[in-house]
């Protein structure tokens, strides 16, 4: 197979994209590096299109490392024929190659294996010929009473057994088989339990395997797992044995009618069941595939959330026995005071927990609240809510997803963090810091942990792991990293930087103070040249004196980079007072070609350059609408049918969007309802964190489920 040229029809990329994407990873360069700084060479693939080049490279490679080992096992068998060979190579996926080595593949005793050790394989030659000769007189030579064959029906019922598995092992039939039986089987589900709870609408299941939605693949497979539901595959068995006689029956004899029967238990016995479970599991890697990118796209959106910057954030880790956790941490992420209320049930002391959180306000000059959503939230922010109105200094909230911070304030990381604080105090920190820096706090979290995909613990962990490690590495380095704030989790994010290297930087830093300049990162150790070109560019040091320390102009540009202010007629000291515009209009009336040309970069290159050059220091993050802060409650009971809110969305999943509209409980928009155009995923109009306006249309406070529209009530009707 040629890889290259199968990467480029795939892909739909130029030769050269291909064949330079390619090279630059196998010559140890990390995605981000290549999506920003090879742009001329990769023709300016974004790390999306990036990740899943390498991801298929990586299948491709391995297929035809699996053709090889295949060929390699047949030819030594002496089996290979120039037609068997030729098949081998025209297969494009692994499970082709299995079905083309399944007759030779060695096998644990069968039925088959047994009637060839009596001898009966020349029998069964004899049967599949289809000749008028009677299966009987056939037979008959070859009863032996000393190799186990007692009598004609035990040597008839023995050839039969080697047809069957021959009808089975057969590729071109498994393939044809198993694309019809894609196209017109169904999933079926029916209820094994009496109380099938979430799985009522599955109680009565059927499904083409073709049309059915991924999630609910993902819902059979839990409830079965779970032994609620019996799942299956259907299909019409008629079919299936008029497309094995077409392939297996020459004639109309008493040869044919062995044959025949010899094809039906292959097809019970054998085939099916095996198709079953390929097809099952061809639709779950599907929907977990499916999954994963849903999972991934809210993951990033999540993470890119823009920053509160610079604000005194309260956190608040609600709990009713145990008392509300509470943190509060500067502009920076620094905890200034921490501290336990008790304002909910079953101590109730609200004045006194109304006292203390008054003083850490004004004692500190808090601005926000952050509030942990998980046990106890609602009546930590009706607590909260009456504070604000009662301060009336402007103060406002926001409910955080808690997703993952007891994860995290448990772990070997908090506590290396955090020594002297407990775990729950370490959580009411890690709430205040997400709504501060979500990307800067997340990453210490296991990606899974945050909660903002679907039937995430049923998809396969490892792909899950990688695609979601990526999401976060693109994250980290899209936004880059300061080089002297950054804790050794954020660091080890960034492109290059191992875990080992990360923990290095933080113990350089504390031993010879903050990094003067990139250049400095070279005297860590383990850091060595290849590791500081992948690193650098995504590193951020505003302290130094060379402005291009605090922007995404890799060191390697820096010499172009000067030259372009320089033909621009403008020094790094106007450029940082307010040259920026000059800059612009300067470089557009020398041209961006000759320009390019006279720097020796490419115009991609020298694009990103003029973007950095006239906002040092920018974090795209900022260009983002700023999160929605609350002052005031609602509660479920509330809620009309009709009222318009704003709200913010927490989740996006296959059927439709869960949407924070400040009562606690996320509303449902269901994918019918969020445009009046046709969609296909609700991810084509919703991302995480959009503000939306929507229209409640239903409520059951008992069941605790809110229906929301995006369609204004003309629209809707």
């Amino acid at each position: 197979m040629d890889i290259l040229k199968t990467l480029e029809q795939e892909f739909h990329l130029r030769p050269n994209q291909v064949a330079n994407t390619v090279q630059l990873i196998d010559d140890g360069n990390t995605i981000p590096f290549i999506a920003r700084y090879r742009k001329e060479m990769t023709g300016s693939l974004d790390d999306q299109i990036l990740r899943e080049l390498f991801e298929r490279l990586t299948y491709l490679r391995n297929l035809d490392e699996q053709r090889e080992k295949v060929r390699a096992a047949v030819i030594e068998q002496g089996a290979a024929t120039p037609e068997w060979e030729l098949a081998l190579d025209a297969a494009v996926t692994l499970t082709e190659i299995e079905d083309l080595y399944r007759p030779f593949r060695p096998k644990r005793k069968t039925r088959a294996s047994v009637a060839k050790a009596k001898g009966l394989e020349p029998l069964a030659d004899a049967i599949y010929a289809q000749t008028d000769d009677d299966p009987l007189t056939l037979a008959a030579a070859f009863v032996d009473e000393e190799k186990e064959v007692p009598s004609v029906e035990e040597a008839l019922a023995g050839a039969r057994d080697i047809l069957a598995e021959r009808v089975s092992d057969d590729a071109g039939a498994r393939k044809r088989l198993r694309v019809v039986c894609m196209a017109h089987g169904k999933l079926t589900a029916k209820g094994a339990a009496e109380d099938l709870g979430v799985y009522e609408m599955y109680a009565d299941f059927a499904e083409p395997l073709c049309k059915i939605a991924g999630h609910r693949v993902l819902a059979v497979n839990r409830g079965e797992r779970e032994e609620i539901l019996k799942v299956a595959v259907t299909f019409d068995r008629a079919r299936a044995m008029t497309i094995l006689g077409s392939i297996h029956l020459h004639a109309d004899n008493a040869c044919a009618a062995q044959v025949r029967e010899a094809m039906e238990d292959a097809y019970d016995r054998l085939l099916f069941p095996a198709l079953e479970r390929e097809l099952r599991n061809e639709l779950t890697d599907k929907a977990s595939t499916d999954a994963i990118k849903v999972f991934s796209v809210n993951l990033r959106q999540l993470l890119m959330q823009p920053p509160l910057k610079n604000r005194v954030v309260l956190g608040l880790d609600p709990g009713y026995r145990t008392g509300c956790k509470v943190a509060v941490v500067d502009g920076t992420g620094k905890v200034l005071d921490t501290g336990v209320i008790y304002a909910v049930p079953p101590h109730n002391k609200v004045e006194q927990a109304k006292t203390f959180i008054k003083g850490l306000v004004k004692k500190h000059g808090v601005t926000v609240f952050a509030i942990g959503n998980g046990t106890a939230s609602h009546e930590t922010e009706v607590f909260a809510a009456e504070v604000i109105r009662e301060l009336d200094s402007g103060l406002s909230y926001m409910v955080v997803s808690e997703a993952g911070a007891s994860v995290y304030s448990a772990s070997k990381l908090a506590a290396e963090e955090f020594p002297d604080y407990d775990v729950s105090l370490r959580s009411a920190v890690s709430i205040a810091r997400r709504l501060q820096d979500p990307l800067s706090e997340l990453v210490k979290i296991d990606p899974k942990a945050i909660g903002v995909g679907q039937y995430q613990h049923d998809m396969p962990q490892k792909q899950l792991s990688e695609a979601l490690d990526g999401v976060v590495e693109g994250c980290v380095n899209g936004v880059g990293v300061d080089l002297n704030t950054a804790s050794a989790p954020l660091l080890s994010r960034v492109a290059g930087v191992s875990a080992a290297v990360a923990k290095n930087i933080v113990t350089y830093r504390q031993e010879n103070g903050a990094f003067a300049n990139r250049n400095a990162l070279k005297k860590v150790p383990k850091l060595g040249p290849k590791a500081f070109e992948q690193c650098a560019g995504f590193l951020r040091v505003p302290e130094s004196r060379e402005l291009l320390d605090n922007t995404a102009v890799h060191p390697e540009s820096y010499d172009a980079a000067k030259k372009l202010l320089a033909l621009c007629g403008l020094t790094e000291q106007e450029l940082a007072c307010g040259g920026a515009a000059v800059l612009k209009s300067r470089a557009e009336q020398l041209g961006l070609a000759a320009l390019a040309e006279k720097l020796g970069v490419g115009e991609p290159t020298l694009k990103d350059m003029l973007d950095e050059l006239q906002k040092p220091g920018r974090d795209p993050r900022d260009e983002l609408p700023p999160p929605l802060l609350r002052v005031d409650i609602m509660g479920m009971e509330d809620l009309k049918a009709g009222m318009e809110l704003t709200g913010t969305v927490r989740n996006v999943i296959d059927f439709g969007a869960f949407v924070d509209i400040g009562v606690h409980q996320d509303g449902l928009v269901h994918i019918s309802r969020i445009t009046n155009r046709f969609i296909k995923h609700p991810s084509e109009v919703l991302k995480v964190g959009d503000i939306i306006k929507v229209w409640v249309i239903s409520v059951d406070v008992a069941k605790k489920r809110i229906g929301l529209t995006m369609l204004p009530p003309k629209e809707a009707q």
